[in-house]
């Protein structure tokens, strides 16, 4: 699979003219028919539709032409389950490509006979659904399938319907997203068996909550699909129109693919042990047409519980509607089994966590050699606790000869154990491919070079194009490692070609990685290296745009003592992010912010550098020979002098953890033996006048990218504590609750600083506070918010393009008739954000107000108003 050809592009074609309306339920439509055993060909086969097509094709072409009668573009083959695991529960696992070929050529003898009366062209969608396995779990029955075995199985029925003469070949209904990346593969395999291309459209399945089966959200199933040749992306069945609503605002606005939308007829009903699907055919047809002309959707239709009167309404309201607009560029991203993550973080770098290299990590190694994989997900845990966006992951031991295997077994332990994409660190292609069939994920693959010509790194770029990974690239040609900023764009640029111009990658796929070496050795020949990396960053982004760069920084402290090393690597991590470094794998506990280090240290650094004097490396040496604390207590204290509101303040700006018990209780017992509510008032003083501007400070560094996230993160963790032990000297409110606040950062957002001291203060007050947590749906949000009547919901965002979630909130809460009150804070937003949300997009205002609160007092002062009577 490499630059996508085709042999017939009608349904593309057509796509380019009008929205295609897709066919309805045929499931629900056999089901009226009242069918017999003998209609589906004895007993044994009883209840087996797709077997129809072969026993009784009269019922299936009687659901065809039905939904063709009502003017629809598409139909669906009646081959949903027609693979050979599915089939096998019906002995019929041998005659899959038979079934397939069948039912292709009944939809497609009716197509055309449609097409030829009406005038009207129709197409034919081989339909794909899953094969009842989860090869992303550890289930010892549901993911006892391989990948390569999941690809076979689809390419086989793909070979079937491309025979059958289908248009367009449809995986629906997807739930493990690891399987949607297996029937993709193994249908470019009958592409290229056949000789017969055509388009694919793929379509997940997401529960009312926005996420797949198994937890993959829908940034992460776009993240993940759309650069692995597919040419239409979408949402079928599961729910109805209203809770796929935002999932398909996202596509819709993300996607550089047409976006499909096919739901059910609403949540299905039990009703006598039959499920009911109740949406009526008018708001069924009404919300997806304001899917298409609201959100870019190109491709409607009906899944379970869709009849001809569905889509009869639908036909006539779209009336030809023209194709919206795509998106010319998507946001490059990574994605873990259950997240997206934007390759490029803002304030820079993304961080990619190094302890998981058996090269570099003594204690992961012996763990590895232990096969002790409980641990080893603990070590991935404590680097993305710590800030890491991604990890970096290599198996190469000389004590086992089964990298293979250990690198599927820590992947797989990782995929659903840690929420951060994975960058496979491997030089054996066998090792990377079975990473890449393993992860569900979008991997970063570490790394190719034309070291040895460029013949393993065309094999690398087709791994990579397969699977749709990124990949990161070394400057290093047949001539060895580039040293010069100008050898290293010369390096850059014909990987560039081989890999964009040949291997079809788009320029953001390539991670550029300009080398550093040591500066431990005072060899001539390396004594302006770093000056030379910094600079080949800077050449390489300029000429080659959209490309990234990434850097192993720690190389260059290799040699030095221990003590030496963070200073020198973070301030080369500065100088570098300056240049347009992207991404670096570091371990972001030891990285230091360039604001902390002391000036003394930041010019030894930076001579040593940018070689501004000949003696810089003795100096260096010299200063860091005498900076040799062994332990803590032979630190000199910072907070020294310090009042114990000081020393607070200081510790959250700073990160750091210890003492802050002691200087809360020191700050309360002032006065001693004072009242509990005397207690009280200092808490709530000392919460409002210390560690609210010791964070807010914190949040302007950011802001201003004088710290980067993990800092920000640690920042809030010593918050957290504090808050914790302040709550003590709280008087908490007893009796009747004043009112119910669910509160929640929104969804694509993990900080939770503010939504906390919220709960804090508004528990503290006598509201009943549910927090829903970090990165909560809007539809759990609304859900929650009904379920206990809620008084007010909270939503909290640090992110600029996280913010976004709050008005579509506000959106939803008007459009289903809902009257709560929706309280919103955090870095990114302000009271003019504010007021401009309480506009819905219909220009209403949302009646029971959008409500900014700077600040946790602001929000308790908010809800004690919105509960006042006599207001």
């Amino acid at each position: 699979m490499s630059i996508r050809k085709y042999t017939n592009r009608r349904y593309l074609d057509a796509l380019e003219k009008k929205v295609l309306v897709f066919d309805g339920a045929m499931g629900t439509s056999l089901q009226v028919q009242n069918l017999t055993a003998e209609h589906f060909g004895g007993e044994q086969y009883n209840g087996c539709n797709d077997y129809l097509v072969i026993s009784y094709p009269e019922a299936v072409e009687k659901v065809h032409r039905s939904f063709l009668e009502v003017g629809v573009d598409v139909l669906e083959t009646d081959t949903f389950r027609s693979n050979r695991i599915t089939m096998a529960e019906y002995k019929l696992g041998d005659r899959v490509i038979e079934i397939n070929e069948t039912a292709a050529k009944l939809a497609r003898r009716l197509a055309d006979e449609y097409a030829e009366k009406t005038g009207q062209p129709r197409f034919v969608a081989g339909s794909i659904g899953p094969s009842g396995k989860l090869p992303s779990t550890n289930d010892p029955e549901l993911s006892n399938v391989s990948f390569d075995e999941l690809s076979e199985t689809f390419r086989e029925q793909a070979v079937g319907l491309i025979r059958g003469g289908v248009d367009v070949l449809l995986i629906e209904t997807s739930q493990d997203i690891l399987e949607v990346k297996a029937a993709i593969i193994g249908i470019h395999k009958a592409f290229d068996e056949t000789q017969v291309y055509l388009p694919i459209q793929a379509q997940v399945t997401l529960d009312t909550t926005g996420r797949m089966l198994l937890g993959t959200d829908i940034n992460a199933s776009l993240a993940i699909l759309e650069g692995m040749g597919i040419d239409v992306i979408g949402l079928n069945c599961s729910t109805g129109p209203e809770h796929m609503r935002e999932p398909i605002r996202i596509l819709g606005e993300n996607s550089t693919l047409p976006v499909s939308c096919i739901p059910n007829a609403g949540l299905p009903l039990n009703v006598d042990g039959q499920a009911v699907y109740p949406l009526e055919p008018e708001p069924f047809a009404k919300d997806l047409y304001d899917f298409v002309t609201k959100h870019n959707i190109s491709i409607v239709g009906g899944c379970c519980g869709t009849t001809p009167q569905h889509l009869k309404l639908l036909v006539d309201r779209l009336n030809h509607l023209p194709p919206p607009k795509r998106p010319l560029h998507s946001t490059p991203q990574l994605a873990s089994a259950m997240s997206a993550l934007d390759m490029r973080q803002d304030p820079p770098p993304t961080l990619l966590g190094e302890r998981l290299n058996a090269q570099g990590s003594r204690k992961f190694k012996r763990l590895l050699l232990e096969e002790d994989y409980d641990s080893i997900l603990e070590i991935a845990r404590e680097q993305v606790a710590f800030g890491a966006h991604a990890l970096d992951i290599s198996c190469a031991v000389t004590e086992r000869p089964d990298e293979v295997e250990l690198m599927r077994k820590v992947v797989k332990k990782l995929e659903m154990g840690v929420d951060v994409p994975l960058v496979i660190d491997t030089t054996e292609l066998d090792v990377l491919e079975v990473a890449l069939k393993t992860a569900p994920g979008r991997c970063l693959i570490n790394s190719t070079h034309l070291e040895s010509g460029r013949d393993k790194a065309d094999k690398i770029f087709k791994l990579a194009k397969d699977h749709n990974a990124a990949v990161i690239v070394l400057t290093i040609d047949e001539n060895g490692m580039a040293k010069t900023r100008e050898k290293k764009l010369e390096v850059a640029k014909r990987i560039y070609d081989i890999a964009v111009n040949d291997h079809g990658l788009k320029p953001e796929d390539l991670v550029y990685d300009a080398l550093t070496f040591t500066l431990a050795t005072g060899d001539q020949e390396f004594i302006e290296s770093a000056i030379e990396t910094i600079e080949g960053i800077r050449l390489i982004k300029q000429n080659l745009p959209g490309v990234m760069a990434s850097l192993g920084v720690s190389n260059l402290s290799f040699g030095f003592a221990p003590q030496a090393r963070p200073a020198l690597n973070s301030i080369m991590l500065y100088h570098c992010v300056q240049a347009g470094l992207d991404m670096a794998i570091v371990n972001p506990a030891h990285v230091t912010a360039y604001a902390d280090i002391p000036a003394e240290e930041k010019e030894l650094c930076e001579d040593l550098i940018f070689n501004r004097r000949a003696d810089a490396l003795q100096l260096f040496i010299e200063h860091f020979e005498n900076v040799t604390p062994t332990t803590e207590s032979s630190l000199v204290d910072p907070t020294e002098g310090m009042t114990p509101e000081q020393r607070l303040h200081w510790k959250i700006v700073h990160r750091h953890k210890e003492g802050v018990e002691a200087d809360i209780d020191e700050i309360i017992n002032r006065t001693p033996n004072a009242s509990r509510s005397a207690q009280h008032e200092v808490a709530v003083h000392t919460l409002n006048n210390v560690l609210l501007p010791a964070m807010k400070e914190v949040g302007d560094k950011f802001g201003a990218g004088e710290l980067i996230l993990p800092f920000v993160l640690q920042s809030a963790e010593v918050m957290k504590k504090t808050v914790a032990h302040l709550e003590n000297y709280l008087e908490k409110m007893e009796g009747v609750t004043k009112g119910t606040v669910v509160i929640a950062t929104v969804y694509g957002d993990v900080h939770d600083i503010g939504k906390n001291l919220v709960k804090t203060i508004l528990a503290n007050n006598g509201y009943t506070v549910l927090d829903l947590g970090k990165q909560v749906p809007a539809e759990t949000i609304i859900t929650k918010a009904v379920e206990v009547n809620a008084t007010a919901i909270g939503l909290s965002a640090l992110l600029v393009s996280t913010s976004k979630q709050m008005p579509l909130i506000v959106n939803e809460l008007h459009r289903r008739g809902h009257k709560i009150p929706v309280l919103i804070g955090g870095a990114a937003i302000n009271r003019r954000f504010g007021r401009r949300i309480l506009q819905t997009e219909g220009g209403d205002f949302y009646e029971p107000g959008v409500f900014y609160c700077k600040d946790a007092f602001e929000g308790l002062e908010t809800m004690d108003q919105l509960i006042d009577t006599n207001r």
